[in-house]
């Protein structure tokens, strides 16, 4: 017999599943069991995301407007991405524009592909008229330090003879001097936050080439080759701001990206969940809640590190609402997710009928994870 719901809304608060739900329609999913295993329940969808991909769904989830825009791909071939702005608040995710999942075909370009269509978002965002710009980094395709980035909002960057170098981190090992233009102009006014969940350095054996070279295609002269354009291009920057931000926490997120913004567009750096929940209105949403279900693919060591259903845990046992967490997989043991805040934990594998089930049937599973919850957590 159907749970009857208890005084108090419902909110469910998941990350993506990655490679088979969008974080919106985990969300949808579980509602719709819970208001399926208790009628009359109130139920919010409020998918979040920590800075990563899914961070432009879930701003346009949380309200934000979609806004359209034609850039360069991480091998200069045009893409067609998008941002998301509410106010004078833009959302710019690096995925959209130079990601992993923008190269063409699939196949990696380590030494060549960069970042110059984040900057061409980030200056649509300046054009219309935004003064906060949320960046969130992850996935990206390049390991070019950021300097196709800042090439797009007007950065000269010059070799010997005085020639603009092409795009990617090999080429930054020709870099001769930097001209800023009119950068500070551009984007004057503008607060730039980066929503990232990493504190690697831009060089050494922690840094961007070392760490995420090799998810992006990078084996052996190319790792030396990317380094030796990163020290360069951070020895060039140096000399031109004055200061040095290649040992900077996260200089080394998104391929060095993080150090761009932090030394070039004069950006701050904030944990990516915690800086979501904020933006998306998370706090306000918790209030008054009996319930705040959470997720993610896999709930696993990686997950107490500052990712998305971590953060939502900590938010909400603050507001003093329990939380539940529905996973993919569940690669915690019982002692570790209650001690990260959790009062129950669903993986879908467990409730898979067959194996592979939890990924053709995701969303079928994520219903039925939602009636369970409702049956557990919203019984008188």
């Amino acid at each position: 017999m159907p749970a009857t719901p208890t005084q108090g809304h419902v909110v469910v608060a998941p990350d993506k599943f990655k490679g088979t739900l969008e974080g919106a329609e985990v969300a949808a999913r579980i509602a719709a069991g819970i208001r399926r295993g208790a009628p009359g329940a109130e139920v919010r969808e409020l998918p979040v995301a920590d800075g990563g991909e899914g961070t432009l769904a879930a701003a346009l989830a949380a309200g934000f407007t979609r806004i359209p825009a034609k850039v360069a791909g991480p091998t200069g071939l045009p893409v067609d991405a998008a941002l998301a702005v509410k106010g004078d608040t833009a959302v710019v995710e690096l995925a959209q524009s130079s990601g992993l999942a923008r190269l063409p075909g699939g196949r990696t370009a380590p030494l060549a592909a960069g970042s110059f269509g984040v900057g061409q978002l980030i200056g649509r965002a300046v054009g219309l008229g935004a003064r906060r710009i949320v960046l969130g980094l992850g996935g990206s395709a390049c390991t070019d330090g950021g300097a196709g980035m800042v090439q797009a909002l007007g950065v000269g960057l010059l070799d010997a003879d005085g020639t603009e170098l092409p795009p990617g981190g090999a080429a930054l090992r020709r870099l001769a001097r930097l001209d800023l233009g009119s950068l500070a102009d551009g984007l004057a006014g503008v607060e730039v936050v980066v929503a990232c969940d990493v504190d690697n350095p831009l060089l050494g054996p922690r840094g961007a080439t070392a760490v995420y070279g090799p998810q992006k295609g990078a084996d052996g002269e190319d790792l030396v080759v990317l380094e030796e354009g990163l020290t360069r291009f951070a020895d060039v920057v140096g000399e031109a701001v004055g200061r040095d931000f290649r040992d900077a926490p996260g200089a080394g997120a998104a391929g060095g990206v993080g150090f761009a913004a932090l030394a070039l567009l004069g950006a701050t750096m904030r944990p990516g969940i915690e800086l979501m929940l904020e933006l998306l209105g998370f706090d306000a949403a918790v209030r008054g809640a009996r319930l705040v279900v959470t997720g993610e693919g896999c709930l696993d060591a990686q997950t107490l590190h500052g990712k998305a259903p971590a953060g939502v845990a900590a938010a909400a046992t603050r507001a003093g609402v329990r939380v539940a967490a529905v996973a993919g997989r569940l690669e915690l043991s019982e002692r570790e997710w209650r001690a990260a805040g959790f009062a129950a934990a669903y993986a879908l594998t467990d409730l898979a009928e067959q194996p592979g089930d939890s990924m053709t049937r995701a969303a079928e599973l994520a219903e039925v994870a939602g009636e369970r919850l409702a049956a557990e957590f919203l019984a008188r």
